[in-house]
């Protein structure tokens, strides 16, 4: 699974810890989502979807043998 986490970071200017802290996790664990190395529970995808104000599948995405 791919995600543009990073870039909606970016553009709204906020680190992986201020992340951490409005969805309750840690900045380890959005390390590790935007690293493509840890899948998301769907409540955690739809937290950090809220957070942007976007819809779950416009920031994660399946790729190709998902």
């Amino acid at each position: 699974m791919k995600n543009t986490l990073r870039v909606e970071r970016a553009i709204r200017n906020i680190t992986q810890a201020d992340l951490a802290m409005l969805i309750g996790v840690s900045r380890q664990t959005i390390n590790t989502i935007e690293s493509n190395k840890y899948v998301p529970s769907t409540v955690l995808s739809l937290k950090i979807a809220r957070v942007f104000g976007k819809k779950v599948e416009d920031i994660f995405a399946l790729e190709e043998g998902d």
